[in-house]
């Protein structure tokens, strides 16, 4: 059976006006990184950290799907079982659109965490004032439930299993800085980049320049104004003729 592995990164929610974090004006323009996305940064001030992801959350809340997001909950809803969507983006906006199945690589900004048991537990938008108690063991050591630099991300697992059940992989709005996605085209025969920008590869030995020479297909538009050809392309593939 065909199955299509989904790689999604920020660019998919830039079009609902969440900010990319490296981008002109993005986040990381008026935030040190290391402040408020790193274990360092949470160790040194825990209250600077949870203020970040409780403005993160309260933006959240007014945001909505675009087009990208409703094409691929109902890509999902289509093609139930054989889409594997794996995305970098912490928003809740694939779920907001319908989809029910998605694998956040990088956590869920609306649900906390807690250090003691490790289960986490939603808070929708409002902000985590510090005296939560974790509904499953009780524990107060609770947290923002987004992956930091300096800490495992298990849901990376997931990558090399979706790789290994599918027969089509599509990187949408990833640069490939976070995840380098050049080696996962390589596992695939058939692929496909939706970018409105050529990025070049982070390999400066690779035989090739630009991340897109890796892909099958390169759609340079935004993931929006890229759905039509996507689709294309997905349902030649799904019905046998590629």
């Amino acid at each position: 059976m065909k199955k299509i592995m989904i790689l999604s990164g920020a660019g998919l929610s830039a079009e609902s006006g969440i900010h990319t974090f490296r981008d002109h004006d993005g986040l990381w323009e008026n935030h040190d990184v290391m402040k408020v996305c790193s274990t360092q940064g949470w160790i040194e001030d825990h209250k600077y950290v949870t203020r970040f992801y409780n403005e993160r959350r309260r933006d959240l809340e007014f945001k909505e799907p675009n087009p990208a997001h409703k094409v691929l909950a109902q890509l999902e809803y289509d093609y139930r079982g054989r889409i594997i969507h794996l995305t970098q983006n912490i928003d809740n906006l694939m779920e907001k659109a319908g989809a029910k199945d998605v694998i956040h690589l990088h956590g869920t900004l609306t649900d906390l965490r807690c250090e003691a048991c490790t289960e986490t537990f939603n808070v929708g938008y409002a902000p985590q004032e510090g005296n939560e108690h974790c509904p499953h063991c009780g524990n107060t050591r609770v947290r923002h439930n987004v992956v930091m630099f300096g800490e495992a991300a298990p849901e990376y697992s997931h990558i090399q299993e979706a790789i290994r059940h599918s027969t089509l992989f599509i990187a949408i709005g990833t640069s490939g800085t976070v995840i380098d996605i050049v080696p996962i085209a390589k596992e695939f025969k058939h692929s496909i980049l939706i970018d409105p920008k050529r990025q070049e590869t982070a390999n400066k030995f690779a035989p090739h320049t630009y991340i897109d020479e890796y892909f099958e297909h390169f759609i340079q538009k935004k993931a929006g104004e890229a759905m039509d050809e996507m689709m294309a392309i997905i349902k030649d593939h799904m019905d046998n003729r590629l």
